[in-house]
């Protein structure tokens, strides 16, 4: 080897290694692959600010709305893999592979970064329902097949794919009717012309503790704080059984390790914050903070499971 080639390698490779260290040396950007406002887009924000300042750079949330999430997810997957771009995603991330006949992206574009939160969803009913708890409901459904019906905000919510997954452990025949959106659903669940649904905690909340709704379980393992004398449906009738809403942050897959772990160090520090966790509280939601290794068999996991009820319930998307 020529003698000038090694100092040029030498100086590659060392600009190479001063290009990662620099990193972040221009804004990062978060994209958010719903409608502003949403409870994805207001913790991204949170998770943005605390990111910036612990970073030394702004991050930027972007709402790229459309297509049930895929529009933005699709951008991200396709964006260039060197940290400046990131994905702040929610559960229909793994519904939608099931419901879709063909992704705008491959299924290995994107590489998890950290699962942010887990939120569970109440079993809700209108408060004066003679339905008091979830064995009146299941009585009710076996005794009138056909008749009882539930809200969602969408076929590819978690909500409607929670009362789906409800529905078919207990071998129920009932009837789905899709809103919109979740506004709507759960302000015809308080008026009676639908018998419940599963809404978020945050949602539903202030519904419950304001005596317009009744809560009969919630979805996740443990029962929630926000709800602490609302039984899960696990330990009411279906062992095991587990729905969540969840957020977490994937990147372009091929992201340098480097900028990978600088990336994951911030998530993780900012989830520590008692102030962001005070946050979540508030949203009813369960701060996680977990390895990229973590999220990658959480997201198998889902993916596994929405895609046997989707399957097995022949949903489609309205």
């Amino acid at each position: 080897m020529p003698r000038f080639i090694q100092p040029l390698i030498a100086a590659c490779a060392l600009a190479a290694t001063m290009a990662h260290a620099a990193f972040p040396e221009r804004p990062i950007s978060i994209v958010v692959p719903y409608a502003p406002g949403g409870a994805a887009d207001a913790v991204a924000r949170v998770l943005a600010t605390r990111m910036g300042s612990k970073l030394g750079t702004s991050v930027i949330v972007e709402n790229k709305a459309g297509a049930s999430g895929t529009i933005g997810a699709s951008f991200v997957a396709k964006a260039k893999a060197d940290g400046y771009t990131m994905l702040y995603d929610a559960t229909p991330y793994s519904i939608n592979p099931h419901l879709f006949a063909k992704m705008p992206y491959a299924a290995n574009a994107l590489q998890p970064l950290s699962l942010v939160l887990l939120a569970p969803n109440a079993l809700v009913v209108k408060a004066e329902s003679p339905l008091k708890n979830v064995n009146d409901l299941i009585a009710k459904a076996k005794a009138e097949p056909g008749r009882i019906n539930f809200a969602s905000g969408g076929s590819g919510t978690v909500q409607r794919l929670a009362a789906e997954l409800f529905r078919q452990k207990l071998g129920l025949d009932m009837v789905h009717v899709p809103y919109k959106s979740g506004g709507p659903a759960i302000a015809d669940v308080m008026g009676g012309q639908v018998d419940f649904m599963f809404a978020t905690v945050a949602a539903s909340y202030p519904l419950v503790s304001g005596g317009k709704l009744r809560a009969l379980a919630v979805s996740s393992p443990q029962r929630s704080a926000r709800l602490p004398e609302v039984p899960t449906v696990a330990e009411t009738v279906i062992p095991g059984y587990e729905a969540y809403e969840w957020n977490g942050v994937l990147l372009p897959a091929g992201t340098p390790d480097a900028i990978s772990q600088q990336l994951h160090q911030a998530v993780a520090e900012v989830l520590k914050e008692p102030e962001v966790q005070q946050r979540l509280a508030d949203l009813g939601a369960q701060p996680v903070g977990s390895t990229p290794a973590e999220f990658a068999a959480f997201l198998k996991k889902e993916d596994a499971k929405w895609g046997e009820v989707v399957k097995k319930g022949n949903i489609k998307l309205d």
